[in-house]
C-alpha cells in the first residue's frame, strides 16, 4: 500500500482544494448549489482519487484513480475559465488556479506513465 501524502502531486492537488475553497467563498450566493458545488467537487475530488487509488491493491487499479483524478484536473480547468469569463475570478486569481491545475495536469500524466 502506497502513502499518498509522499507524493507531491497530491500535495498539490490538496493546495488546489483549499485555493478554490477560499476562492469560491466570494462567489454570488446564487452559485452555492451550481458552479460553487462543482468547483469544489472538482478540486477535491484530485487529491481524494489519489489517496483512494495509494489504498488500492494493484498498480492498474492505481493508474485507474491517477487517470480519474486527471479528469477532474480537466473538469476544474473549465469551471475556472468559466468562472473568469462570468467575472467571478479576477485576472490574477484566474492565473494563478490555472496555473497550479496545469501543473497537476502534468504531474498526473508523468506519474501515469511511470505506473
Amino acid at each position: 500500500m502506497r502513502d499518498y501524502k509522499k507524493y507531491d502531486v497530491w500535495k498539490l492537488g490538496h493546495v488546489i482544494t483549499l485555493q478554490v475553497y477560499k476562492l469560491t467563498k466570494t462567489f454570488p450566493k446564487e452559485e452555492q448549489y451550481g458552479l460553487v458545488s462543482q468547483m469544489r467537487r472538482a478540486a477535491y475530488s484530485i487529491p481524494s482519487n489519489i489517496a483512494e487509488g495509494c489504498g488500492r491493491e494493484s498498480d492498474n487499479e492505481f493508474k485507474r484513480h491517477l487517470t480519474i483524478s486527471r479528469g477532474s484536473a480537466s473538469e476544474l480547468e473549465y469551471f475556472t475559465t468559466l468562472s473568469k469569463d462570468l467575472e467571478y475570478l479576477d485576472h490574477e486569481s484566474f492565473k494563478k488556479l490555472e496555473d497550479k491545475v496545469n501543473k497537476v495536469k502534468r504531474s498526473l500524466n508523468n506519474l501515469i506513465k511511470k505506473v
